[in-house]
């Protein structure tokens, strides 16, 4: 079914200067959190090495995490002197989230772990990915570039602590099930999106849709891996056009996508995601209305603490920002346009969720 529009008129400016107003406040009409509560405390795992192994290759871990330095900054901020020492990737963030702390770090690489703990102000730094969900009020797990790093997520949820986990939620429409399956069975607070669906430029295109009326054509467009990245530009069509993916063909040929994704009678969306050798990386929206037409490239300042934002949101209300089910159905799609294109066909809902 497709979402309404967001109640609340909201720009980019005013989006960024209501601090205080949340993300999920926007999209569910909740109260903002209220700052006389006190901190949440955060562990956070996997989050000072990164190695991207996802496509089955065994690049060893580096020094350096853009997800886990932005996440730590965001809640933390950064001592710059101390920052001298690190050599590997660091994300500064300039938009910073109060009510929350992290106060746990675990990484593979425990020296790691314990430098960006040192220049983070973070006190602990755990022996394990279990330990560092011990003693917390949330646990935030890091895309580390092994797209398993959904494994981490099981002890926290079995201990009925609320657990973000990194974009993807999984690499297989199979292991996303499991997680559906953990997450239900345990009834813990779990959430797990693409930060691309809660930049204001996203949220204000799903605000315009009255505007823009019936949507019925739409593409989405990024740059690299067809799941790992792809799952960036279709959240932006899941967060404006809501979910309902019933089948995929794949027209375009290795390394350069062309997905033609049915949603039902709903609407078609057109998914364009190419390796950096064909196109520049990047993402960019196209909704082609009764009314009118919308193309946007989203600013991506500060995207990661929106997402963050949002999270937080949901450990404090309760209430389900982004249902664990829309976001296994975003990689059940991602995984049968790589089938399509793998197979020469058409290839359905039915049959991913059969073959997981």
């Amino acid at each position: 079914m497709r979402p309404g529009p967001i109640n609340s008129s909201l720009n980019r400016r005013a989006f960024i200067a209501g601090s205080t107003t949340s993300v999920a406040a926007v999209l569910t009409g909740l109260p903002a959190m209220a700052e006389a509560e006190p901190a949440l405390k955060l562990g956070i795992v996997s989050a000072a090495t990164y190695g991207a192994t996802y496509d089955g290759s065994s690049a060893a871990r580096a020094l350096g995490s853009h997800h886990g330095t932005a996440f730590a900054t965001t809640f933390n901020g950064w001592d710059e002197a101390k920052l001298k020492s690190w050599q590997g990737a660091f994300v500064k963030s300039s938009r910073r989230i109060a009510g929350a702390r992290v106060v746990k770090i675990w990484d593979p690489d425990r020296a790691a772990a314990a430098v960006l703990a040192d220049i983070c102000s973070i006190e602990t730094v755990a022996d394990s990915a279990a330990d560092c969900c011990e003693g917390v009020d949330a646990v935030l797990i890091v895309d580390d570039g092994s797209g398993s790093h959904w494994q981490y997520a099981e002890h926290a949820l079995r201990r009925g602590i609320p657990t973000f986990c990194d974009k993807p939620l999984a690499m297989t429409a199979k292991d996303s099930a499991g997680m559906v399956k953990l997450v239900r069975e345990t009834k813990t607070s779990f959430m797990s999106a693409s930060s691309l669906r809660f930049v204001p430029d996203i949220i204000k295109l799903r605000d315009e849709l009255p505007q823009i009326g019936e949507v019925h054509l739409a593409s989405v467009a990024c740059g690299n891996d067809l799941v790992y990245y792809g799952i960036h530009a279709l959240s932006m069509a899941y967060a404006v056009l809501g979910r309902g993916f019933t089948s995929a063909i794949n027209v375009g040929k290795p390394g350069a996508n062309l997905v033609r994704l049915r949603f039902g009678d709903q609407h078609d969306l057109m998914l364009i995601v190419a390796d950096k050798e064909v196109m520049r990386a990047g993402y960019q929206i196209n909704l082609y209305g009764q009314k009118g037409w919308r193309s946007v490239t989203p600013d991506l300042k500060d995207l990661y603490s929106y997402l963050l934002e949002a999270f937080l949101d949901q450990v404090r209300t309760g209430r389900e920002i982004v249902p664990v089910e829309e976001e296994a159905e975003v990689i059940a799609a991602l995984e049968a346009s790589r089938l399509s294109l793998e197979l020469g066909r058409e290839v359905t809902l039915k049959e991913v969720l059969e073959r997981a």
